[in-house]
């Protein structure tokens, strides 16, 4: 059954935020834009490019009115530790959500029960708390934060624009589509 539409269920986490322990709900996926952005565990090897690449594009994303959360089945403590001894962890300023128990991670159909650890997913909630769009990747295979944006950007712009659809490989400014009967069969 596809997650595309569905309202983000419930949830109560401790995360870490800049040094500090906070607590994350579903209430903080509302009123922007958010990517939720599932991981395997703390301290391993494609992880933190990853993490690095999003705390890279953290400032636009920002811009753009988008929130990051980053999840694992880690616990708090974990993601601090991880945070406090590498750097490439330390450049992140976006919450880690920890999920130990993989109650979350089972929200978004990402756990791994055999292994107790998340899928590589990654989900576009738009501000009423609704997925618009999602991936999941295999442990071995890392994501792309520039098509990441790309997606998000698209999603802004089509909830902005409903009557426009946006093309494959489209890029902000780019022209878009206004379905009708007169393009059928003439793309």
């Amino acid at each position: 059954m596809s997650l595309l539409g569905k309202e983000v269920d419930s949830f109560s986490a401790k995360g870490l935020l800049n040094g500090e322990y906070i607590d994350v709900s579903e209430e903080n996926l509302k009123g922007s834009w958010s990517i939720v952005f599932f991981y395997p565990a703390d301290f391993t090897y494609v992880c933190p490019t990853e993490l690095g690449d999003l705390a890279d594009n953290y400032e636009e994303f920002k811009s753009m009115d988008v929130e990051i959360f980053a999840v694992s089945t880690d616990t708090h403590h974990t993601h601090h530790a991880w945070h406090t001894s590498s750097e490439t962890i330390a450049k992140i300023d976006f919450p880690m959500v920890a999920d130990p128990t993989g109650a979350i991670c089972r929200n978004f159909d990402v756990y791994i029960e055999e292994d107790g650890l998340a899928d590589r997913g990654t989900f576009i909630i738009d501000p009423d708390g609704k997925i618009v769009a999602y991936e999941i990747h295999p442990d071995e295979i890392g994501r792309n934060v520039s098509e990441l944006m790309r997606k998000v950007k698209a999603a802004q712009y089509t909830r902005e624009h409903p009557n426009e659809v946006c093309p494959a490989a489209w890029e902000e400014g780019q022209a878009t589509l206004e379905p009708s009967i007169d393009l059928t069969g003439k793309i």
